[in-house]
């Protein structure tokens, strides 16, 4: 436990900065454990601020000397700050700092990933770097002096020169320290070019461990496709003469989008058929895309405060989700996008940590880089362009980059761009901004004369701090359909603004069957118990693809309740309806595949939970288990001409056809599995030349308990490459059957390539036990146990990873009265731990109390 009182900080308590910078030059004398860091920082009075105190952050520095315009000065050092008096006009701070990049295991400021020096400085890294005003509203241009012996000396900006020894480097461009980059290592580039829209040629390079250089070519490929995409439909065209990627095995983030020198978590930009899935590969690209855009949407227009983090996070998430939707299937990608916002973001709005997509208060940033500020920042970016329209929207981002190029904005400045463009009074839409929770959106429906009418009622339950919430604007897009299938009225978007609010059609000559929430037009829940039972009508007759589908998910998800709350039989209507589906050669694989995929446990137990059940994760396991056997017995005549009309000829592709096809294919795989003892699946495994069938066919095999044989051949085979013995991990403990997750967990926690102080395999192993959500919520208490003692035993060394692993005990509230004890015993033995980091506590605290 901490015997000190983290502090919090409050959004309302923002002040500007009592100094400006106008440049910053930085000499890095490289040691892994003695690092010198010299500064020399031009600071001037700001005329906005409302006091000339002059504070510096700074953690774990020794501080070796200080200087103020050449003379030494005695500073004084309270925590982790530094005072001291400087001159009301412009002055010069120098000094010297010692750091040890050795021992810095929590992965923030300067650190040693497998001999490679790194940074990674958001939110508060750079404080670990240098003494300096580590907020984003300071903006400087720097330049950068690396002095090592190692063979690659890389910062941002461009490089201005170098020799034997040494380089430096120049970014024009001001930014906060939070973007700031130095990488040093023995390091390969796999190198491209790409010419601007307007004729400038930049230089792309993508920096790898030897022996990983033939996983550079599809991350380089993404690269220029973004780069492309960017200057299309955003007008935003690259602004320095190099482009760096680096990947880096230590990393606690997907990737960091520092100012021309870009820093990837190698999963997150390294692929070759062989060892990666195509699961893998479009994630690759969405994160590449993602960093990029921010080269505009978080450097060149950075956030004022943390608190308007999702200023930069939601709206590049956003369009990043864009790109991949014109990269890959419209109509796929809009799905995955809300499995995961209902996934993860849903889930957190349920729950102790909900909080507004801008929070109001934190006491460690690092705790809320979350779903919330990215997915359900990105679905507020969406609802705006719905309301507006397309023309308006890039109007304004058009507007939005003129403004405020080379500013740290807010919120406010964001809407009022949209105001400014559209004459819209946005006031009411901002509430989506500062209210947690998810709106509850249910509907009736009348017809009578020919009009019919449908009735919302919005409603957002109370969250911790936010008891009663206002009507918020809700873009609900609709569209009617008559009862032989066709479309009587194309999708219309009606703007809901009150708590309650009807709708008419007229003129209609029969009663229509509404589709309700097209293409999820708003992270709503949607209940449509005043409305007749049309789900197994959408499923076949819709013409939105998100309807069709989430008519179909809607079907498997009361199959399953009926199965668990009543012991039903599953209901053979849906499983006649999902086998049309599957038979339908005229939809795309990729949808079929989703169609395919059942509900989640975690989905099913707050289902439960909303309907006023204890959910029994256990019955959950069960009901999913019965019903999959069901659907394999049901479609067994179809599953193996779908099987083998989804094979791929020729040589790998992750192109979205041949990835749809390989999705659809390993669906069925699963099904085949359960009725012919993964004969199927041993064939494909034996022969698959890439990583996403090989993978596919282990898992089935794994889930069937006949994987001992491909268990210790996959991992003879792939030893040596890490990344693919984090998914050996993971699957294992994946598949675990649930009385004996914690004990495989267990197990290969004690194997000799479980390197617990890496991200990546610790999420493997640890991630994947909370993901095996029958096998963590064993009624024995193991799981919960086993997480506890990892998270106690990493805090010290990772507090950002353990916080966020800390998540997994969110919806303790949810489970019956043994279950809670348990998790609370468990959270509360994290809680007492001496010396707990800022991170821990105040995650836990949260989750405890919230």
């Amino acid at each position: 436990m901490r015997t000190d009182t983290p502090q919090t900080i409050y959004l309302a308590d923002y002040t500007p900065p009592a100094f400006l910078v106008d440049a910053v030059h930085l000499t890095f004398r490289l040691d892994p454990n003695a690092t010198r860091v010299i500064s020399r920082i031009e600071f001037r009075p700001n005329p906005d601020a409302t006091s000339q105190d002059f504070m510096l952050h700074g953690e774990h520095l020794k501080l070796i000397w200080a200087k103020v315009d050449g003379q030494d000065v005695q500073t004084n050092l309270t925590g982790d700050s530094l005072k001291l008096d400087v001159p009301n006009a412009p002055f010069i701070w120098e000094a010297e700092v010692e750091i040890s990049p050795a021992t810095n295991t929590a992965l923030e400021g300067l650190y040693m990933s497998r001999g490679m020096y790194c940074t990674q400085c958001e939110a508060e890294g750079f404080r670990k770097i240098t003494y300096y005003p580590d907020r984003p509203d300071v903006m400087a241009v720097f330049t950068v002096r690396i002095e090592g012996n190692l063979p690659v000396l890389l910062s941002n900006g461009n490089a201005v020169a170098q020799g034997e020894g040494w380089a430096e480097w120049h970014d024009p461009w001001p930014k906060p320290a939070y973007l700031f980059a130095l990488v040093a290592g023995d390091l390969i580039a796999k190198s491209d070019t790409f010419t601007t829209r307007s004729g400038r040629q930049v230089d792309l390079n993508l920096y790898v461990r030897p022996g990983d250089e033939h996983k550079c070519d599809f991350g380089l490929d993404a690269l220029k496709r973004s780069m492309v995409w960017d200057e299309n439909f955003y007008n935003a065209e690259y602004d320095l003469d190099i482009f760096n990627i680096v990947a880096v095995d230590d990393f606690n983030m997907g990737a960091m989008e520092n100012k021309g020198l870009n820093i990837f978590n190698s999963a997150a930009v390294l692929a070759s058929p062989e060892t990666s899935t195509d699961a893998n590969y479009e994630r690759i690209e969405a994160i590449i895309a993602h960093e990029y855009f921010h080269n505009w949407t978080g450097n060149r227009i950075t956030c004022r405060d943390w608190f308007q983090l999702c200023l930069k996070e939601g709206l590049t998430v956003f369009r990043d989700q864009q790109f991949t939707a014109d990269e890959r299937s419209a109509a796929v990608a809009r799905i995955n996008d809300v499995m995961a916002l209902r996934g993860r973001q849903f889930r957190e709005d349920n729950g102790p940590l909900a909080h507004p997509v801008r929070p109001e208060s934190f006491v460690e940033i690092n705790n809320f880089y979350t779903a919330t500020v990215y997915e359900k920042g990105a679905e507020l970016i969406r609802m705006l362009k719905t309301l507006v329209g397309d023309q308006d929207y890039y109007k304004a981002l058009d507007l939005y980059f003129r403004r405020h190029d080379g500013q740290a904005c807010t919120i406010e400045d964001w809407l009022k761009v949209f105001e400014d463009t559209t004459g819209r009074d946005l006031t009411q839409f901002k509430r989506w901004y500062s209210q947690a929770g998810t709106p509850r959106l249910k509907v009736s429906e009348a017809f009578e004369n020919g009009a019919y009418t449908l009735t919302f009622r919005q409603n957002t339950p109370p969250t911790p701090g936010q008891e009663a919430k206002q009507p918020v604007v809700i873009p609900i897009a609709v569209g009617l359909l008559n009862p032989d299938g066709g479309e009587v009225v194309e999708t219309q978007v009606l703007e809901m603004t009150e708590a309650e609010q009807s709708f008419s059609f007229d003129g209609l000559g029969a009663k229509p069957i509404p589709s309700i929430l097209r293409g999820f037009s708003a992270p709503v829940i949607l209940e449509t118990d005043g409305i007749g039972d049309n789900a197994a009508f959408l499923l076949a007759h819709d013409t939105d693809p998100f309807n069709k589908w989430e008519s179909g998910r809607a079907l498997a998800r009361r199959t399953l309740i009926d199965m668990i709350t009543k012991g039903a039989a599953p209901d053979q209507a849906f499983l006649d309806a999902l086998l049309a589906v599957l038979r339908d050669d005229s939809l795309d694989p990729a949808f079929r595949a989703l169609v395919m995929r059942l509900p989640t446990q975690d989905e099913l137990a707050q289902t439960l939970f909303d309907m006023g059940h204890t959910p029994d994760p256990m019955a959950i396991y069960q009901a999913l288990e019965t019903l999959r056997q069901t659907m394999a017995q049901h479609m067994q005549d179809a599953l193996p001409r779908i099987y083998a009309a989804m094979h791929v000829d020729g040589s790998y592709s992750p192109d979205a056809e041949a990835a749809g096809k390989r999705a659809l294919g390993n669906a069925v795989l699963s099904l085949i599995s359960l009725t012919d003892g993964g004969a199927q699946a041993q064939k494909q495994y034996d022969s698959a030349d890439n990583m996403t069938q090989q993978l596919a066919a282990f898992g089935c095999l794994l889930n069937i308990d006949q994987s001992d044989t491909a268990t210790q051949s996959f991992y003879e085979q792939w030893k040596a490459d890490r990344l693919v013995i984090d998914k050996w991990f993971g699957l294992q403990i994946s598949y675990a059957a649930p009385a004996k997750a914690a004990e495989i967990t267990e197990h290969l926690t004690q194997h000799p390539d479980f390197d617990w102080k890496n991200p990546n395999r610790f999420r493997s192993a640890l991630g994947a036990l909370t993901g095996n959500a029958a096998g963590f919520h064993h009624p024995s208490g193991a799981s919960y146990d086993l997480l506890a003692d990892w998270l106690i035993r990493l805090d010290p060394f990772n507090p950002q990873t353990t916080a966020r692993m800390c998540t997994a005990f969110e919806t303790w509230r949810r489970y019956d009265t043994d279950r809670q004890a348990k998790m609370k015993a468990a959270l509360q033995r994290i809680a007492d731990t001496p010396n707990l980091s800022r991170d821990v506590t105040e995650m836990v605290g949260r989750i405890l109390n919230g």
